[in-house]
């Protein structure tokens, strides 16, 4: 198989020696070019190259920023994504259950291309970006705004990092007393009001340590979007929700939660305009976001026993 090897050398748990291992183990059966990433979106334009240079796989060696990247350069094309993890949280690959060892991981992927184990899988889009696995607008986003300010830290300091800037966004840099985002149906009817909403491709929404947070159990690859808004924002709704998700258990029925399945498009307005993330990438503030959902959209290689 011609595989393209795309390394983020500067992704968290990246290493000269597993790049090295990694490369080695592929290139023992498979014609294999390697590359890495240079600057943001990189990643994006490596993967459209490939797509028309007729790879038949892009292995991506990195955090789910890259692999955000890579599918959105492989999008509606015929080559397949492969993915290993070298973040600090690894959503994809866990979700797609990958060892969180990027050389074990290695071993997987290198079963599973043997067994021509490829899977076309839908994505969400917000604003023609593409995401596998989540979209999230409001406190996450600006989460997420704070840690990718403190770039250089991400590496040594992980989830520490992101439980104090989740602290410091609570403290002094969200409005928590008027709800600034309108959710509004595919029909185009107001379905609730909130303060933080998570569009997800796949459930979950992302891992503490080795505990997963369940929002919408059961949410998979194949499946169409799902919309989960917190209408009030504070201590008592947020740690019963996280607690819940954490412990999971049915969100259902949850006060000040509002679940929708089964959406294949939805917009969210917000005022002011508010921040949103893209699978742990934050992409800036909006008033208007519109999101899609395109059904076998990306080929993806899958571990043998997984589903999507």
């Amino acid at each position: 198989m011609r595989i393209l090897f795309i390394v983020n050398a500067v992704a968290s748990s990246v290493t000269r020696r597993r790049r090295v291992m990694i490369h080695k183990a592929l290139s023992t059966d498979h014609d294999v070019t390697i590359t890495e990433t240079s600057r943001r979106g990189h990643a994006t334009r490596l993967a459209q190259s490939a797509a028309r240079d007729n790879y038949e796989l892009v292995v991506v060696l990195g955090g789910d920023g890259t692999f955000n990247e890579a599918a959105n350069g492989l999008a509606g094309t015929e080559t397949a994504l492969g993915v290993l993890p070298g973040g600090s949280t690894n959503v994809f690959a866990r979700i797609l259950g990958l060892p969180d060892d990027s050389v074990e991981a290695a071993g997987v992927l290198l079963d599973a291309i043997a067994a021509n184990h490829i899977e076309r899988v839908g994505l969400g889009a917000v604003e023609g970006r593409y995401f596998l696995f989540h979209c999230g607008i409001g406190f996450d986003a600006a989460v997420v705004e704070q840690v990718e300010r403190r770039g250089p830290w991400k590496r040594w300091a992980g989830h520490p990092l992101f439980v104090y800037a989740a602290v410091d966004t609570w403290l002094r840099r969200i409005d928590r007393s008027n709800p600034p985002l309108r959710i509004i149906g595919p029909d185009g009817t107001e379905i609730t009001t909130g303060f933080f909403s998570v569009v997800m491709n796949a459930n979950p929404y992302t891992y503490l340590g080795n505990r997963s947070l369940e929002l919408v159990p059961g949410l998979g690859l194949r499946d169409p979007l799902a919309a989960v808004t917190l209408e009030k924002l504070d201590l008592r709704t947020l740690g019963s929700v996280a607690g819940n998700a954490i412990a999971h258990r049915t969100l259902d029925g949850s006060p000040h939660l509002d679940i929708r399945t089964d959406l294949r498009s939805l917009v969210i307005e917000a005022d002011p305009p508010i921040p949103y993330q893209v699978d742990g990438d934050h992409l800036g503030a909006s008033r208007r976001l519109r999101f899609t959902w395109t059904p076998n959209h990306l080929s993806l290689l899958m571990p043998l026993g997984a589903g999507s």
